[in-house]
């Protein structure tokens, strides 16, 4: 590595324009991913929860589709985790205007989905 190029080799290899941005807001990004990591966690544990532990609440079918929606989310929320991640420090190289963050929207409407959805199985069962 010259002095010239003080960035790694893989860092030019993923963002090969544009100049280091200060490491504090680089190192936000990441809290701000791995906050999106853990709610996605949340979502994959709660469909497998949902799977292991209501036999007695929901009938198969029920259990299996709640099971595999909250799956589905926590897979979505982590790829969109990894693409915003991508996308805001690529803007902050590039000095250019963070991208409006579209997962804030869709996981706010899932959830809120979700919640009705299951508080209409829940009416039906109870």
């Amino acid at each position: 590595m010259s002095s010239e190029e003080p960035r790694s080799r893989l860092t030019r290899r993923v963002f090969p324009h544009g100049q280091d941005p200060d490491p504090r807001f680089t190192l936000a990004n990441e809290r701000t991913f791995l906050s999106w990591i853990r709610t996605s966690l949340a979502f994959i544990g709660g469909g497998i929860a949902v799977e292991a532990f209501t036999a007695e609440i929901f009938p198969a079918a029920t259990r299996t589709v709640l099971s595999l929606i909250l799956l589905m989310i926590g897979f979505l929320l982590a790829a969109g985790a990894c693409f915003r991640w991508f996308r805001v420090e690529s803007a902050m190289r590039h000095r250019r205007s963070l991208p409006v963050p579209l997962i804030v929207p869709l996981v706010s409407l899932a959830s809120a989905l979700g919640a009705a959805g299951l508080m209409l199985v829940i009416a039906r069962v109870l």
